[in-house]
This record gives C-alpha cells, structure tokens and sequence, in this order.
C-alpha cells in the first residue's frame, strides 16, 4: 500500500499559543505532518483582534515563502494539512476555518469525519446557517457560534452533544487554545510545550521538529484549555466511551518517529512483523519491504526468522501521480517511476516482500511482476495488517466494499490473482498482540464490528464468504 497511498490519507493539525514566532513554528509542523495530506494546507493567527490567514492547494513548502509568514503575525497560530475524505478539493473547503461569534473570534482545524454530517447539515441549514464549503468540518463552525452559553467550554459540550464519528479539534480563540477529542478517540491529537507556549499536533514528531517537549496525548472525550503559563485544564463534557484507536494509525499512517498515546509507532511496526513471522513463517534468502511504512515490519520478520533483511525495492520519492495508460506494459511504467528494483538482492532468490497492508491489489499486482521481471525465483507476499474486508467511515478514504480485494475473494484467490508463490496476512489477534493490550483499537475495517452506529448504509458481506 505504501506507494500509492491505496488508503489514502488523513488530515494533519497544529496550533500553538504564546510564541512570537507562532506562525512559522506552525509551518514547520504542517512540514512534518505533510504525510497526512498533500492536497492543500493552511495557517490562521490572531493579532490586533484580527484574523490572518493564508491557505492555498498544493504543499506546504510549495505554499508558503519567507514573506508570507509577517502577514500572519501574533503568538498563536493554528494550522492544517488537507486529504479530501469528505468534500471536493475547491479553496473553500481548506482549513482552518475562522470565524466570528458572540464569544469572539476562532479559528478552527479538524482531522475525522463525522458520521452524521448530512442529517447535521441539514438541519443546521433548515435553522438558518449557511455553509461556503462542503467538508463536515464547517459543522463544529456552525455549532459553536449558534449554541447558547456564556462560556466556550458549555458551547462545546453542546457540539459533541451533536455529533458523532471522529474528530480531533483545535480551536483557537483570543484568549486560548482548545483541544477536542471524540469520546471513542479515532483521531490522534498531542499536547506539547515550548517554554511558556502549547502546542497541539496530530503527532509528535512534529514535536520534534520545533524542540518542543512531548506533554501528554488529548484523552478520548476530553477538551483541554491551553493558556501560556497555566497548568492544562482539562473538561470531560460527554460521557465516557470504550477507547477505540484507529488501528491504521500504527499500520500505516503515522511517521516511525511518531509516538502515539506514549506508544512508539516504529517499535508498534516491528512487533507486528515479529507477530506476522511466528504466525507465517517460510524459509527464504532474504526479506525487504514495499517502501516506506512496511520498512519496520520487514525488519521484525526478518529478525525473528534470522532472514537477512535487503533493500529490494529503491523508491523515487519526487514523483506525482501518474495518468493512466491503455497498455499494460505503458500503465506499469508508473510503478516504475515510483518503485525500481536491485536486481541483485533479487535475481535467483527467494524473496519475501512484506508490505503494510492490501486494499484493491492492484499495485501490488504490478510489483510482483515488477519483481519476476528482475528474476525471483519464488515470492513470498506477507501484508503485516489482516485483510481489509469493510470500509471506514471515520477519516480512512477506503474504497467500497465491492472494491476492496479481501471482501470479495478468499486468501487463496488473491495468492492467484497476484501470483505469488504464498500469501498471508496478521491475523486480527496478532495485530491486537503486536499492538498492546494497553490500548483499544478500532478494528473494524477487518471485523466489520463498528464501535457505533453508522448514519450510512453499510453494504452486506458477500455471502460466499
């Protein structure tokens, strides 16, 4: 899945209060979090008691230049990089939104989707609000400023009361910073510090990258108040709910330099290859993985298996998309843009190439021919998540059930299909063991068991399977 992003990607928030150099530490977040969304990024501050701002499509370092930064001045600043789950890619659906209330000025950043966004958009509308973007996220806007209350933390309460799915919020005003989290924790958000200043990121890496201090995670349903030089407040306004982490998280979407809930993401990817080993070992000359998420598990199953761990398969980083072609052989050139092979890790070996997981097959199709084409004799495919038989509906833009590979064929049908020599993917209690059992996650794009009712209509399963 790696190099395709078959599952696609989230969308990455920061914000900071209490920092003169507000809007280019937030830059530079949204520069390491540039992973969880490429389509288009933005920054608002608050200076004066008035918004500046500046969004645009594309990249962050393609977005932003050294001049921008004194037309967003002031010591807070919020931040988004964007991946369209909901919403087209128009420049009224970037974040963060801004806008004004009976409370004052806030600006507003969301990672997630809300399951009941369209019965909430429509009765907003029917009461009056109107909306300028198409992303449920202007939904939290439009709830905030309508709810009755004198304070922000009674309007908040309102907006979780409203909505269901995922969300982690960050919420600038003019006085403070807040950090929403959904009750069942889809989404990752983290508290930082540097010096006085708070920082709220989707991971800690970008962390990292400022020198700022990892505090803590946002619990699931909890709202934190940020404000220089005061201890974090914290305000459960919705009851309690079972823990319920994105699994793909781990799997795939967060750095290997990330932690998160004080988990280290790259140590989470080798246990779930040193889990894949034990469950689905097979003798071989070495082991390498579909750069770059499936580096990790590769490494723990070559370890646990004492098979030397190779690099494969080179990967051309500065490539875009690439339009499709009518020939087979034209339409695999764009793997091969992407993906070149060391033909002598790989010529007369038995390989076995791990990658993080598989949602339609048909990169990894082309990449198995990619690798006979450079001589392996046999191919052993070894997926470190369980096969993905049901769609998400809480921020991962996977596809419908009828295209996704595992819910329509068995395990053997897909070995064919690819023409490997042996396929096998972790099972569902590895994953839970190669994860912790610390933590909850949400599995259910694997179970299909969904950790609240969904406002869509989920398709049946099969009934051959």
């Amino acid at each position: 899945m790696s190099i395709s992003r078959k599952l696609h990607e989230e969308c990455g928030v920061a914000a900071i209060i209490g920092h003169q150099e507000a809007s280019y530490l937030i830059y530079l977040c949204l520069y390491a979090l540039q992973h969880r969304g490429q389509e288009g990024c933005g920054i608002v501050s608050i200076a004066n008691h008035e918004f500046h701002s500046k969004r645009s499509h594309g990249l962050v370092s393609e977005s932003f230049q050294s001049q921008d930064f004194g037309g967003l001045p002031g010591d807070q600043a919020i931040g988004h990089v964007r991946y369209s789950t909901q919403g087209g890619s128009s420049l009224n659906n970037i974040q963060p939104f801004s806008f004004n209330s009976s409370l004052g000025k806030m600006a507003i950043a969301h990672n997630g989707n809300l399951t009941n966004a369209a019965s909430m958009k429509k009765d907003l509308e029917s009461s009056g609000s109107i909306f300028s973007s198409s992303v449920d996220s202007e939904i939290f806007m439009h709830l905030l400023a309508k709810a009755t209350g004198n304070h922000f933390i009674d309007r908040m309460k309102h907006a979780m009361e409203s909505v269901d799915g995922a969300y982690a919020l960050a919420v600038m005003t003019e006085d403070a910073l807040y950090g929403v989290r959904d009750p069942f924790g889809f989404r990752p958000l983290v508290i930082g510090k540097k010096d006085e200043a708070y920082i709220l990121v989707s991971e800690s890496c970008a962390l990292d990258l400022i020198e700022a201090d990892y505090v803590r995670d946002v619990e699931p349903g909890e709202t934190v108040v940020l404000r220089p030089g005061s201890p974090i407040e914290s305000h459960y306004l919705v009851p309690k709910k079972q823990a319920s982490y994105c699994a793909f998280e781990p799997i795939y979407f967060a750095r290997p330099d990330s932690k998160i809930h004080d988990e280290d993401i790259y140590s989470l990817r080798r246990n779930m290859g040193e889990q894949l080993a034990e469950e689905s070992a097979v003798e071989a000359d070495t082991v390498f993985a579909v750069p770059d998420s499936g580096v990790p598990m590769a490494i723990g199953y070559g370890a646990k298996l004492n098979i030397p761990v190779e690099l494969g398969l080179v990967r051309n980083h500065y490539v875009g998309r690439t339009f499709i072609q009518p020939n087979q052989e034209i339409r695999d050139f764009g793997v091969r843009l992407k993906l070149n092979p060391v033909s002598s890790v790989i010529k007369g070996k038995k390989i076995v190439v791990v990658d993080d997981s598989l949602v339609r097959g048909t990169t990894a199709k082309k990449i198995v021919r990619l690798l006979r084409q450079a001589g392996a004799s046999e191919i052993h495919l070894r997926i470190g998540s369980p096969p993905i038989t049901h769609s998400c509906f809480y921020g991962v833009d996977t596809p419908s059930r009828e295209k996704l590979l595992a819910a329509q064929k068995k395990i053997e049908e897909i070995k064919q299909q690819l023409a490997v020599d042996s396929l096998a993917f972790l099972s569902v209690d590895g994953l839970k063991k190669a994860l912790s059992s610390k933590q909850g996650y949400c599995l259910a794009c694997f179970t299909g068991k969904y950790p609240e009712k969904i406002h869509h209509d989920i398709p049946k399963q099969p009934t051959d399977k």
